[in-house]
């Protein structure tokens, strides 16, 4: 790659950088381009010639973000309950806040739903990968339901219940999920 390259690359992570905290410090709907071009250095034509507007740059900036997202959750083994906790709380004490404010977001500004859509479909599929020793063999609805029980006991919002609600330390948050979801996963 030639200089002008890594420099335009360089401007373009710059530039989601800078989309991805403004994104996470303010409501989505008071982002401006200005703001994430101030901060990332750069024009606002810059941002606009490179990311196509404002929804271009959240859906560039969302599918980064959930590649970090995926990166670090594939972490977890499969069927090491503990193991798998910790990473997940990991994730969440990190971007627990932040998920919790776009989620609430969502159904006034459309891409964050999309963005969010995203989220729980990657959720759902760690699940599945994760905790695979308790779905084998179960088939239909018996697996869909547990599917789903899985995806409950390790949703942003049970570790918002047990962490921000209930005052938890990180480690007893960790010990209430993995409490929960050792018995659906004894015997598999």
């Amino acid at each position: 790659m030639d200089s002008r390259a890594q420099a335009a690359a360089a401007t373009g992570e710059r530039i989601l950088d800078a989309a991805v905290k403004t994104f996470w410090e303010m409501p989505t709907d008071k982002v401006s381009l200005d703001e994430v071009a101030r901060r990332a250095g750069v024009s606002v034509q810059t941002v606009i010639r490179r990311f196509g507007g404002r929804e271009g740059l959240m859906a560039a900036a969302g599918a980064r973000e959930s590649e970090r997202v995926r990166r670090q959750r594939d972490e977890a083994p499969v069927g090491d309950v503990g193991a798998a906790v910790r990473v997940l709380v990991e994730h969440y004490e990190l971007m627990g806040e932040p998920v919790l404010r776009m989620l609430a977001e969502e159904v006034r500004v459309p891409a964050l739903s999309e963005i969010a859509d995203a989220g729980r479909t990657m959720h759902r599929d760690w699940c599945a990968r994760v905790f695979a020793p308790a779905l084998s063999g179960r088939t239909g609805v018996d697996r869909r339901r547990r599917l789903a029980q899985l995806v409950a006991v390790c949703d942003v919002y049970t570790w918002k219940l047990l962490r921000l609600d209930a005052g938890l330390s990180r480690r007893q948050t960790e010990i209430a999920m993995a409490e929960l979801l050792n018995p659906m996963l004894e015997g598999s």
